[in-house]
Formats: structure tokens, sequence, C-alpha cells
């Protein structure tokens, strides 16, 4: 499919800080910029909402998804987590969407966020970057993103049980027998642990900005 601008795709497991750091990329850059992971978050969504276990085929459901069904306010809970990557491993799933994040690129570009972009949807995108960090930092951040507070009693007790379930997820993912979740060879990898969000993006732009110089040139 041709296409009428850069593609940036930005991968790594979650909590890692790569949907803050798409979003600013994208307005730097002034591209689209598209959250993948939400598409399977409405699909999983809808499974449940059908009484459907998501691990059992959800592929009507990727055929189906509409624009409202992506705004929709119930998408970040855990539960929806869990849905969305048992929705993901499904080929059936991945296919009926793979061709709605090209279709979202192809006129203008895009910085495009997920697991498998650099990989499986674009794997000839104009700059992968992948954006990792330690189960334990990304916990600390997931925890704090949903309004925790450290300080309660039992905050020790709910970040064992967030950081179990984020590995069950990373397992989950890189695990799949379809477009599971791995670093291209061609990926820059940033670790994020010990820096704040615009470190992140000065250090994704610098890269970005070098890899489309090159392309362009």
């Amino acid at each position: 499919m041709m296409r009428g601008g850069p593609v940036i795709a930005v991968d790594g497991p979650a909590a890692a800080g790569k949907g803050t750091l798409a979003r600013k990329l994208a307005e730097a850059l002034g591209l689209p910029y598209l959250d993948t992971g939400l598409l399977y978050r409405a699909v999983g969504r809808l499974a449940l909402d059908e009484g459907q276990d998501p691990a059992q085929p959800a592929q009507q459901f990727a055929e189906r998804l509409t624009p409202a069904d992506m705004q929709r306010t119930d998408l970040r809970t855990p539960e929806v987590a869990q849905a969305a990557s048992k929705v993901a491993a499904q080929p059936a799933v991945r296919a009926a969407l793979v061709e709605t994040q090209r279709r979202f690129a192809a006129e203008r570009g895009a910085v495009l966020d997920g697991r498998d972009i650099g990989t499986a949807i674009f794997p000839d995108a104009d700059v992968k970057l992948f954006i990792t960090a330690s189960p334990a930092t990304r916990t600390r951040r997931r925890f704090l993103q949903n309004g925790g507070n450290p300080d309660a009693p039992d905050a020790q007790a709910r970040l064992r049980e967030m950081e179990e379930a984020l590995c069950a997820r990373d397992k989950a993912d890189a695990s799949r027998d379809s477009a599971p979740m791995c670093i291209a060879d061609d990926a820059y990898v940033i670790e994020t642990d010990t820096l704040d969000a615009q470190a992140v993006l000065a250090e994704a732009l610098r890269f970005a900005r070098e890899r489309l110089a090159v392309t362009r040139g």
C-alpha cells in the first residue's frame, strides 16, 4: 500500500510510556496518531458486553467495530486489558484489524503505538521504536495513573497484584502464536525507568529525525 507520509512504529509492553510518547511524537512531527491497543480493547469490551469469553472466537466483533466503540469511557479497566490480550491472540481478529491500521496511515503517514507495529503491521516503517521499563516501574506508573495512593494501607498488596497481572499480560503478548510482541531487529530501544516523559520524547525525536533525514535523502 502506498503511503503519503512517514510511518513511525512505537512498540513496547503495557505502561512503558509508549502511548504518551506516541501522542507527543505525532504532535511534534505533524502526523496523525493511532493507539492500536485501543482497537483490541474495544473488541474485548464488545465480547464482554455479549457475555462471551474473550478467548473464544471474536472476529465478528472486530469486523463490526465502529468509531463510537473506540470512544467508550470503559476501555481502560483491568478486565478489559485482559480481554484485549485474549482477543489479540486470535489470528482472525488481528487479520480483521490489520487493514484498518494500514488504511489509517495510507494518506498522510502516522505514528502508531502497539506491540507489533514494527514487526507485523508495518515491517517497513520509516522509524521503529521499542519503549520499555522494568515491571516494577511500569506497575507503579499504572497504579498512579489509576488514582492509587502509595501511602494507603493496602498499597503494597495492590501493587503486587497489579505487577502479577502486568507480567502475565507481558507473557501472553510475547508468547502468542500470531504476531507476538518482540523487538524488531532495526528498532531503537529506549528504557524509561530513569527518564521522564520529556527526556523520552527528546531522545525519540532525535532518533526519528535522523532516520527520516536518511530515508528522505
